[in-house]
C-alpha cells in the first residue's frame, strides 16, 4: 500500500471526525457509495482530486492541507458573511488533529443580545472554550485581539475566546446577536 496515499486517507478520516461527520454523510454529499468512501479512507487510493476539494471545502481547510497534512487548526477565528465564503485565520504551529470543531464540556444555551447605538464599547474580556456569534439584526463590530470585524445580518464569527475580545453596536439603530458559548 502506497504511504503517501494511507497518510492522506488517514487525514481525510482525522478530519471527518474531528467535524463530527459521519462516513455515511461524507459519501452521501460526495454522491459515492459507502464502501468507496470507506476505501478512500482506509488507504487513500483513488481518491479523485474533485473529492479532495469538496471535502477541504467541507472541513473548512486548504486543498495542500488534506495533501500534505499541514496547518489546519481553527484555533483562532472563522468568519462566515452570510452563509458563504468565510475568512479563517489559522496557526501554523498546529495540524489537523488539533482543529477545533468539536465544541467540548458545557455548552450554554443559545443568548441573545441587543446592542444600542449609545452603549459604550464593550470592554474586552475573555474565557475558556469558544465561542459563536450569529448577527441577526444591523451591525455589529466585534474586536478579537487586534483584529475587527463588521459584522451584518447572517454573517457569523466562531473563535478562541481566550483572546480578549467584546462586541459593539455599529450605526444608527440597534443590533442584535445570537451568542453560544461552549466553555
Amino acid at each position: 500500500m502506497d504511504k503517501v496515499m494511507e497518510e492522506i486517507g488517514l487525514r481525510i478520516k482525522g478530519l471527518r471526525e474531528a467535524c463530527d461527520v459521519t462516513c455515511e454523510d461524507m459519501a452521501a454529499e460526495l454522491e459515492v457509495p459507502l464502501e468507496t468512501y470507506k476505501k478512500w479512507e482506509e488507504t487513500g487510493a483513488d481518491v479523485p482530486i474533485s473529492a479532495i476539494y469538496h471535502m477541504a471545502r467541507h472541513f473548512g481547510v486548504e486543498f495542500t492541507e488534506i495533501l500534505t497534512g499541514t496547518a489546519a487548526k481553527l484555533n483562532t477565528y472563522h468568519v462566515v458573511r452570510n452563509g458563504e465564503g468565510m475568512e479563517v485565520d489559522r496557526n501554523p504551529e498546529y495540524h489537523f488533529e488539533d482543529l477545533a470543531w468539536r465544541y467540548t464540556g458545557k455548552v450554554m444555551q443559545p443568548l441573545l443580545v441587543v446592542l444600542d447605538p449609545t452603549d459604550k464599547p464593550a470592554k474586552l474580556v475573555t474565557h475558556t472554550g469558544q465561542e459563536f456569534n450569529l448577527v441577526t439584526e444591523g451591525c455589529v463590530i466585534v474586536s478579537w485581539g487586534t483584529k475587527e470585524f463588521e459584522l451584518h445580518p447572517g454573517d457569523s464569527i466562531y473563535f478562541n475566546p481566550e483572546v480578549p475580545h467584546g462586541q459593539r453596536c455599529a450605526g444608527d439603530k440597534p443590533a442584535k446577536f445570537v451568542t453560544i458559548i461552549a466553555e
